[in-house]
């Protein structure tokens, strides 16, 4: 007597996961000719441009801070964010031939492409921070678990936005031209390369605002044993603003389901 096999919808999930993270990982590092070493070259070329400005031009040194290691961490924190929010916006359209499996939603493929990115940045981090120490530069975190902590709550808040652009991004055309253009401000307004304690009182405050800008300066103050950033820093913060963007975009993707399918 045969026996029918029933899957959880636990088991079915993973599955799903699991193949759609292997789909794009390959898309991600093999659709193009050398496409790993674009990935690196990247936030390497920034890092390198911060130093000669900063190092040179300015002539400006931390007493507090390595500053080489300062605008890394920096540059790091900030590309993750938009990287997951930018890739995660256009999961849907990219794969839009799987919604004809029942199996495959549109907000799994843009949870697989935000893990893809985490393990592609992860890599990168590491892959910058051996050549900073082939260089002799001190790279080691005096609290590892606090750097840790913050770049998941980077992690999640791109997330987040990934979730509610991917939605906004395939039901109104176009947006996403716009959603790009908005990063480029926010990258000088996120503290990737100053202080937050070194801008006047009013610019303080708007910087603040923007969350991306508390969890680099937190994972900063983990790098350094000796940071001195600004008092109000808050990961708390940025924790209520990532759960606020994953249950939004969440959120969003169960309301317009079958609009998102049928695109």
């Amino acid at each position: 007597m045969n026996r029918i096999s029933v899957r959880s919808d636990v088991s079915i999930a993973l599955s799903v996961w699991r193949a759609l993270f292997l789909r794009e990982s390959s898309a991600r590092l093999a659709g193009a000719r050398a496409a790993w070493i674009w990935i690196l070259l990247e936030p390497a070329t920034h890092i390198i441009f911060l130093m000669v400005v900063f190092g040179v031009v300015r002539h400006q040194v931390r007493q507090d801070a390595n500053m080489e290691m300062f605008i890394l961490v920096g540059v790091w924190g900030f590309f993750l964010v938009r990287n997951v929010a930018q890739r995660g916006m256009e999961a849907i359209n990219a794969n839009q031939a799987l919604f004809s499996y029942r199996q495959v939603q549109p907000v799994d493929t843009v949870l697989v492409r935000a893990t893809v990115e985490a393990f592609i940045y992860v890599i990168v981090g590491t892959v910058l921070l051996a050549a900073l120490a082939l260089l002799d530069i001190e790279v080691p975190p005096a609290d590892p678990l606090l750097v840790l902590w913050s770049g998941f709550l980077l992690w999640a808040f791109g997330l987040g936005l990934g979730l509610m652009f991917s939605v906004m991004g395939t039901l109104m055309p176009g947006l996403g031209k716009l959603i790009r253009i908005v990063f480029t401000p926010l990258y000088f307004l996120s503290a990737v390369m100053y202080s937050v304690s070194s801008l006047p009182l009013g610019m303080r405050e708007v910087v603040l605002v923007n969350p991306i800008t508390h969890g680099l300066e937190a994972m900063r103050s983990g790098w350094f044993a000796a940071y001195h950033g600004e008092a109000h820093v808050s990961l708390g913060y940025l924790a209520f603003c990532a759960l606020g963007t994953v249950f939004l975009g969440l959120a969003m993707h169960v309301r317009y389901a079958t609009r998102l399918s049928a695109q």
